[in-house]
């Protein structure tokens, strides 16, 4: 039992806290002791809501000999992604460059001073087993191999991270390019882009409604309608509680994994906003406040902060909170009434996950307009589920997640007329503003049991800053952005490091140029620094603006779908009419 992850705060550490693998957190300690008795680090990264990141850990990291290797021959390191982001994104990078892919867990091997020469995501115990003990062994004997590859992947990185090329595409080709990338990857049957598994990737469909404005181009409006619509008859939204899971495992977005992130909802439900005041259809109107009320109500502190996320396991099973068997709904409707909810919501005898059934309404005709009385039988459902055993809650409240949550419930506000959701994000934003800044003025990654911890890195301020200047919190939001560019803009090349120049170094200080499940900090910030210009007209936002939008179109000349949110703001592009 390792007293070093006890004594930390991360719920996702206290998980693992009684594995036999004698786990250090992240730090210099771990890095002395490989370095004093000559061993590499193993490095394993995940967070608390990750279903392979659990069963990793009853597989392997519970195992005594799979704990013998590692604590004898490495010095193991635990880290929760969304306490260190910024060890996740560099180790993130390396498993790409390595291996073409990436997700978590994220297993990595590396030299005592952190530059990895291995990498992976999910093991099979006896497949980590054989490469713990063939790494001890090589390790022993010749390593150049080692050295070789880390330094490899390092300048690689190096590369890559901070170099652009020159001059780019104007913004409004790029933006078009965007635009056929999706239109290609369109699958007009299921909606969505490309095939399972299935991502909802809010700020994609944000990038098309702002398309359609722009241009007129009714394939965008329509790709983003369908996509919308496809999501929410699918499981990968709850039917019975309101809120998406993380993604869809299959095209026809049925089957998801469970977990349900408060950063998907927060951009969903901005989405949703947007599409209603751009369609005024009904149905967007009620899966956004419906969004919005699950997390007002399931991840919502007492003081108005958002709590990360709800685990995808119940008891070990995976989805089982979720999912229901015909005889279940019967056993609380009655017979006639289960009969009338299962065939609305498809819940079969036969099931379509693990022989019980996800609600959908995939098949359903008539899913936009629900009976009254299904709308009472959903509310009965719904009482029993929550009877269920509790989903774990990770109540981290991050920066990032938060801000992004502010934006979305600003956006609900005002397309939904709903002044309860203005009220939320101003606590929040308070909260952020009381508890997740040092006294110099600076923010923290994220809070729990009244701990502050972690320097904050770009998305952390770029998005703050954005949900204060939708809040019409100016003064507050140009202080955190005049830090943005005195500790994380690169005067020369434009774009944001991951971190600030006085933050813990990594072995590569990148600039995240890309969205992913969120956008990029420096996706955000380009809108940052128009929202700013306008409001103030100081040509120090002005003159940061043209930087910034040079950057990413460096950027995005190579993916401009990756830039998508960076590119969705065509009237802030008359700013730089000298770019």
């Amino acid at each position: 039992m390792s007293n070093r992850l006890i004594n930390e705060k991360s719920p996702y550490l206290l998980q693992h806290a009684e594995n036999p693998v004698d786990w250090y957190p992240w730090g210099e300690e771990a890095k002395e002791r490989a370095r004093t008795e000559d061993k590499p680090l193993f490095v394993s990264i995940g967070y608390s809501a990750c279903h392979w990141c659990h069963v990793i850990a009853r597989e392997s990291f519970s195992d005594n000999e799979v704990a013998e290797v590692l604590n004898r021959r490495f010095v193991p390191v635990k880290v929760d992604r969304e306490e260190r982001p910024d060890i996740d994104s560099v180790y993130m990078s390396a498993c790409q460059a390595l291996t073409g892919s990436g997700g978590w867990p994220l297993t990595i091997l590396a030299l005592p001073d952190g530059r990895p020469f291995y990498a992976a995501t999910y093991l099979p115990r006896d497949s980590l087993l054989r490469l713990l003990r063939s790494c001890a062994l090589q390790w022993e004997g010749e390593r150049t191999w080692f050295y070789n590859t880390a330094t490899g992947v390092t300048e690689a990185l190096k590369d890559v991270k901070i170099k652009t090329p020159g001059r780019a595409a104007s913004p409004e080709e790029l933006a078009a390019a965007a635009y056929r990338e999706l239109s290609d990857n369109y699958d007009p049957r299921w909606g969505g882009f490309g095939s399972a598994p299935k991502f909802p990737t809010p700020h994609n469909i944000l990038f098309l409604l702002d398309y359609f404005r722009d241009t007129g181009e009714e394939q965008a409006l329509k790709m983003a309608n369908s996509t919308l619509e496809a999501m929410y008859r699918g499981g990968i939204y709850d039917h019975i509680g309101g809120g998406f899971c993380r993604y869809s495992t299959d095209k026809m977005w049925l089957v998801p994994h469970f977990e349900k992130m408060l950063y998907d909802n927060a951009l969903m439900l901005w989405a949703y906003a947007d599409a209603y005041m751009l369609t005024g259809r009904p149905l967007f109107s009620y899966v956004g406040e419906s969004v919005a009320d699950y997390v007002l109500r399931e991840l919502t502190g007492a003081d108005g902060e958002f709590f990360s996320s709800q685990d995808a396991d119940t008891g070990g099973e995976e989805g089982g909170f979720y999912t229901m068997t015909p005889a279940e709904i019967k056993s609380v409707l009655g017979d006639e009434a289960g009969r009338r909810f299962c065939d609305w919501f498809d819940i079969t005898e036969r099931g379509n996950f693990s022989g019980k059934s996800i609600p959908n309404l995939i098949h359903n005709p008539e899913f936009e307009d629900e009976p009254e009385e299904i709308s009472k039988l959903r509310h009965t459902i719904y009482e029993w589920r929550s009877q269920r055993a509790a989903l774990s809650r990770d109540d981290k409240v991050l920066t990032t997640w938060n801000a992004l949550m502010i934006c979305g419930l600003v956006r609900g506000a005002e397309a939904f007329g709903r002044g309860d959701y203005l009220t939320a994000a101003s606590r929040a934003a308070d909260y952020i503003m009381t508890n997740l800044r040092t006294p110099d003025g600076r923010l923290y990654i994220r809070r729990r049991e009244g701990e502050s911890f972690g320097a904050g890195i770009d998305t952390d301020y770029a998005a703050t800053v954005l949900a204060l200047l939708l809040l019409g919190h100016n003064d507050e939001a140009a202080a955190l952005a005049d830090i943005l560019l005195g500790h994380f803009f690169d005067h020369d090349k434009g774009g944001l490091y991951l971190y600030a120049d006085d933050a813990e170094q990594l072995f590569i200080r990148p600039k995240e140029t890309y969205d992913g499940a969120i956008p990029s900090g420096n996706s955000i910030f380009l809108r940052v620094l128009a929202e700013l210009f306008k409001k103030t007209k100081n040509e120090k936002w002005r003159g940061a603006y043209i930087k910034q939008l040079g950057f990413i179109c460096s950027a995005a000349a190579r993916y401009p779908l990756a830039c998508a949110f960076a590119l969705r703001y065509k009237p802030y592009l008359s700013i730089a009419k000298s770019y």
